[in-house]
């Protein structure tokens, strides 16, 4: 998800469209052979991509203003709407990610990253501030620092994170602890 972001704020002009949709296609495309189908994942990737061409239209064309201020009013809609998905595709994603992993700081680490990439998933493109983000899964603190994450357990040891991925078969997280 991070890759598809990524390309999509690199793809931002207007006559850029057709890549914009490849991207989409084949962010659904790995969803399904990861995850599984999924409406509510396919309709969140459908919005964001509606959402980044309307974006890309007001921005590089002369809108008369009644079509500008639709498609702003649309913006709204597809934001609420985005909004009610996430919850309900992080609850999925945190079903398959949870029945995956056995090590529980792999797991911890896989479903902090995870709902981290739901949270920002379509968002208006925010710098992001000077503290790295993280969230708690369980009893674990998990912190995406962007090329590696770390878990810190309840008894204060840490663990440094690294996502791979392999071509055609998918990827995983592996988790070492860093000495302290």
């Amino acid at each position: 998800m991070t890759q598809y972001q990524g390309d999509m704020q690199s793809m931002n002009s207007a006559s850029r469209w057709p890549e914009r949709q490849r991207a989409a296609g084949t962010l659904k495309t790995v969803i399904l052979g990861t995850v599984g189908a999924s409406p509510e994942f396919y309709r969140l990737v459908d919005l964001d991509l509606r959402k980044r061409e309307f974006i890309a239209t007001m921005r590089d064309t002369n809108l008369k203003p009644d079509r500008l201020r639709e498609m702003q009013d649309e913006l709204i809609f597809m934001d609420d709407e985005i909004a009610a998905l996430k919850p309900v595709v992080k609850t999925q994603l945190m079903a398959v990610a949870s029945h995956e992993h056995v090590d529980p700081i792999e797991n911890a680490a896989t479903l902090g990253l995870l709902g981290m990439a739901i949270d920002s998933f379509s968002a208006a493109g925010k710098p992001r501030g000077p503290d790295a983000p993280s969230t708690r899964v369980g009893q674990f603190l998990v912190t995406d620092l962007g090329t590696f994450s770390t878990v810190r357990t309840p008894e204060g040891q840490s663990y440094r994170c690294n996502v791979f991925s392999v071509p055609e078969e998918g990827g995983g997280i592996t988790c070492q602890p860093v000495r302290q």
